[in-house]
């Protein structure tokens, strides 16, 4: 009777120290996914509580009533090792997913990368991760098959803008273009509270082929927002472009005929089809 007494008053500690860990992590934070990570490890922690105060008095118990324990220990124990090898992967996927919530590396609403697929977090459990990605499509993701967390929406987002221009285009006069279109986009209220600092011009980047590239990069906040004021970034870049007549360059087809011995070049005749005059009677032959 002690015996149970104890355990039930050790499980009714369990649940009062969940409890308070939960009321002074709330007290942290409002967010509603920050909340359920803490019920999730709560609920963890009181199960793992319980299991091992169950198991301990149930010992205990059959010890009082003269029944040997030894034969049952053995017995769990080689159970113990079967279970082990055969659910090695669910508890290597519990003991990854306690983790992942007591560190807060996922959170729900969050955009990952894990295991080689990205999307959007929908629901982050002790056994596995749900992701959708932008096509709609659903993963799930067991725990233990995660190695390295790329979380793309924590805190801020400094997204990369790289735009690629002609050649004969002066460098200094598109970069100060790019700069007030940011700063054009920052006063923007639509826009302004998503950037929290002004567009970091980082310069040139790269000569490629055909074209010059530029690169500059803003500070979003939330991160979730980095894609939309990308797009939006690009799309008044364009019409900016456009206004000011700044080249930006696309396939060009360059026919060369070649020179002779003598470094003349050769004829190169063009046929143009004729078209009928607007009084002629004869019709066009038809386009194949």
């Amino acid at each position: 009777m002690v015996i149970l007494l104890v355990a039930w008053l050790l499980q009714f500690v369990a649940g009062r120290i969940t409890r308070a860990f939960r009321r002074v992590m709330a007290r942290r934070t409002t967010a509603p996914d920050e909340l359920r990570r803490i019920d999730t490890v709560g609920r963890a922690i009181r199960y793992f509580a319980t299991v091992v105060v169950t198991l301990v008095a149930g010992m205990l118990v059959l010890n009082e009533l003269g029944i040997s324990i030894a034969p049952i220990l053995a017995t769990a124990g080689v159970a113990g090792v079967a279970i082990g090898f055969g659910a090695q992967s669910l508890i290597k996927d519990y003991f990854t997913g306690f983790f992942l919530l007591l560190e807060d590396q996922i959170r729900q609403g969050d955009v990952v990368e894990v295991a080689g697929k990205g999307g959007l977090v929908e629901e982050v459990t002790l056994r596995y991760v749900r992701l959708r990605d932008i096509d709609g499509h659903v993963h799930y993701i067991p725990n233990g098959e995660i190695k390295i967390v790329t979380n793309r929406t924590r805190g801020f987002a400094t997204p990369l803008v790289e735009i690629g221009v002609a050649y004969r285009e002066n460098v200094d006069e598109v970069l100060a273009v790019m700069k007030a279109v940011g700063a054009a986009m920052r006063a923007d209220p639509a826009w302004g509270s998503r950037i929290v600092e002004d567009l970091e011009m980082i310069g040139l980047e790269r000569l490629d082929a055909s074209s010059v590239t530029l690169r500059c990069r803003f500070k979003v906040v939330p991160a979730i927002e980095q894609w939309n004021v990308k797009r939006e970034f690009l799309r008044r870049v364009k019409a900016a472009f456009d206004e000011k007549g700044i080249e930006i360059p696309f396939p060009h087809l360059t026919v060369y005929a070649g020179k002779l011995k003598d470094g003349s070049a050769p004829p190169f005749p063009v046929s143009l089809p004729q078209q009928p005059s607007s009084g002629s009677s004869e019709s066009a032959p038809p386009r194949r």
